[in-house]
């Protein structure tokens, strides 16, 4: 069972998704800490609801100072929106999951509905999203699951937003459960092929 930072910076949709399934018994892992960049997230409110410890810090060296005090196996992304380093010891078990499938709508400036907006605006009829694991190039660490969604020809980005956020509920637990099961080193090292 691997025990987990989750970053975020806003609602804590998939701060939801997680306590919901580690209580269901569905995800192998366990929420030892929540860090959020933004003071008033709706998402450290709800970490406090689910008895999770939750911090504000705005820099990484603060978030960092923080997750020290805890022993983890990897920190999770979940809807933070900012680059974010690591401590030395954790560089490679860092998760984070994007609403395309990578490669196509990814990189610097690519999250959110600018994603779904460029996914709609070239016409695709997939989407999805991806879990991959965090370096220091945004979407370029290795992938541990995808999962892709079908979209209809009058689907707008909020549409196509709602049919890849329910793919991502079901992608992120799996993918976590799979580094669980393989370790992290196996994803690091698939990719180096």
């Amino acid at each position: 069972m691997l025990k987990m930072a989750v970053l975020l910076s806003g609602s804590g949709r998939t701060l939801d998704n997680f306590h919901e399934r580690i209580e269901q018994g569905s995800l192998h892992a366990s929420i030892k800490v929540v860090v959020s960049n933004v003071d008033d997230a709706l998402g450290l409110s709800k970490a406090e609801k689910y008895g999770y410890p939750a911090f504000h810090a705005e820099n990484n060296d603060d978030i960092n100072t923080i997750l020290k005090q805890y022993d983890l196996d990897i920190i999770v992304l979940a809807g933070f929106l900012k680059l974010y380093t690591p401590p030395s010891a954790l560089t490679k078990a860092v998760l984070n999951i994007h609403p395309s499938l990578i490669p196509a709508f990814c990189g610097d400036g690519f999250y959110g509905s600018i994603v779904h907006k460029a996914v709609k605006k070239r016409g695709c009829l997939i989407s999805g999203c991806t879990v991959h694991f965090a370096n220091e190039v945004y979407d370029e660490g290795p992938i541990i699951h995808q999962q892709s969604v079908a979209l209809d020809y009058d689907d707008n980005h909020h549409v196509i937003g709602d049919k890849v956020f329910a793919a991502e509920c079901e992608a992120f637990p799996e993918a976590i459960n799979r580094v669980d099961a393989k370790g992290i080193d196996f994803f690091w090292h698939r990719s180096e092929g």
